[in-house]
């Protein structure tokens, strides 16, 4: 267990975007062997293959192709994004004196948790080249503590406990430099960007970054029973689909994982769970392993997919929050999660399944259900599935604290969660 939680936090540590999160990613898996694919070039697929194919910088997928001759169809998806805080274009603001950044939320995030934390950032920034349709794009971590968001001290919001609304626009504009009263140019962020990159003010053209937390993840506890760290949700997903995949045999037909980006958005982009992506990918697959549309379909109806994002925990503090039968608790194992409303995918027989697969390996599970009254989340499941009609079933390890800067899991229960992916591609 403790080196499974060991290299989760090592690769949340090196994922600070969506984009890092696929860097990351394809860093596992080259390491395992696996093949990169060019979405823009012919595919040349081999029986017994390892390949994988990224898709707009924050969306992977990585499949295997099994023994010659074998079909079969098992699909695994989580995604890349979370919620954070976003730099805006054009985003110095300059106010007596201090340099603050223009900022926007992306997902729904606990904004309490963000304020008075050294913040860095991340993502990509793109550069002025002779040819304006292939710009260069740059990945980038600063890697070290550039902002804050600064609290109203207590004396000047005496209600600040009393459940504090807090304004998005005005609010949390992050704190990043002291300028001069005499400077007359604003873009103080822009001469930043230059002299991290070694490059001209003049040659940055656009910019995608998020700020983050610095603090790393770490287990805590008497017993070291919990984790916390940032982006529980949803690495600790795309960790379990990359070991299941790297680790499994998956040597009867096609094995797939999909590492989509913007579910904490709606994942309906060109990169999101909610397109063609997956589909198009599984029929450029099949064609080019000389398989029929036919086979494809019938694969898909026989063939089984894990959509894997987290779960709500029980919480000791909030009794009354959970369902009255159904609450998982942190460090009992993974979360089977269900909705008559189909916000989370799955079927009994899709239940049947993940419980004979854990029952098969010893692997805990328990069952999260929305309590009657509160409505809960979704995820990408029943989009996905939607589109590439399969059956699947929504899982993932539970949390504290969801949304948080800082979420808590059991430590046990990413085992339990890559144990189970491992298994299912078997």
């Amino acid at each position: 267990m403790k080196q499974t939680i060991k290299s989760l936090l090592s690769f949340i540590k090196t994922s600070p975007s969506p984009y890092h999160t696929v860097l990351s990613s394809k860093a596992i898996l080259e390491k395992s062997g696996f093949t990169e694919l060019k979405e823009e070039k012919d595919w040349k697929l081999k029986p017994n293959g390892k390949y994988f194919v990224t898709v707009f910088d924050s969306c992977l997928l990585a499949f295997r192709t099994g023994k010659k001759g074998t079909r079969g169809l098992k699909l695994a998806a989580a995604h890349t994004d979370f919620p954070s805080f976003r730099l805006k274009p054009a985003p110095e603001v300059r106010t007596h004196g201090y340099g603050t950044l223009n900022i926007e939320g992306y997902g729904g995030m606990i904004v309490s948790t963000w304020m008075d934390r050294p913040l860095s950032l991340a993502g990509k920034i793109v550069t002025r080249t002779e040819d304006p349709f292939q710009p260069k794009t740059h990945f980038v971590d600063f890697g070290r503590p550039l902002l804050t968001m600064a609290s109203l001290a207590i004396h000047m919001n005496r209600e600040v406990n009393d459940g504090y609304k807090w304004n998005k626009q005005k609010d949390i504009l992050p704190l990043a430099a002291l300028i001069g009263e005499d400077e007359k140019e604003s873009a103080f962020f822009e001469k930043f960007l230059a002299k991290e990159l070694g490059c001209c003010e003049k040659d940055i053209l656009s910019f995608d970054l998020s700020a983050y937390p610095t603090e790393d993840g770490c287990t805590f506890g008497l017993h070291d029973d919990f984790v916390s760290s940032p982006r529980l949700d949803n690495l600790t997903s795309c960790k379990a689909c990359l070991e299941g995949i790297v680790n499994g045999k998956a040597e009867e037909g096609v094995a797939l994982i999909g590492l989509f980006d913007n579910e904490e958005v709606g994942s309906t982009t060109k990169q999101g769970a909610n397109s063609l992506v997956l589909h198009n990918t599984l029929h450029r697959i099949y064609k080019t392993l000389d398989l029929t549309e036919e086979a494809l379909f019938e694969d898909m109806a026989k063939g089984f997919m894990l959509s894997i994002d987290v779960a709500h925990a029980f919480h000791p503090n909030y009794v009354d929050k959970c369902d009255i039968t159904n609450r998982p608790v942190l460090g009992r194992g993974l979360a089977l999660k269900q909705a008559c409303s189909q916000s989370y995918a799955g079927d009994a027989e899709a239940v049947a399944v993940i419980k004979g697969l854990c029952d098969r390996k010893n692997i805990p599970y328990q069952l999260y259900v929305n309590r009657s009254d509160i409505k809960g989340g979704s995820t990408l499941g029943s989009m996905a599935s939607a589109i590439t009609p399969i059956r699947t079933m929504d899982l993932g390890v539970a949390l504290l604290a969801m949304h948080s800067a800082r979420e808590t899991m059991g430590a046990s229960d990413q085992k339990a969660l890559e144990d189970l992916v491992t298994e299912f591609f078997a």
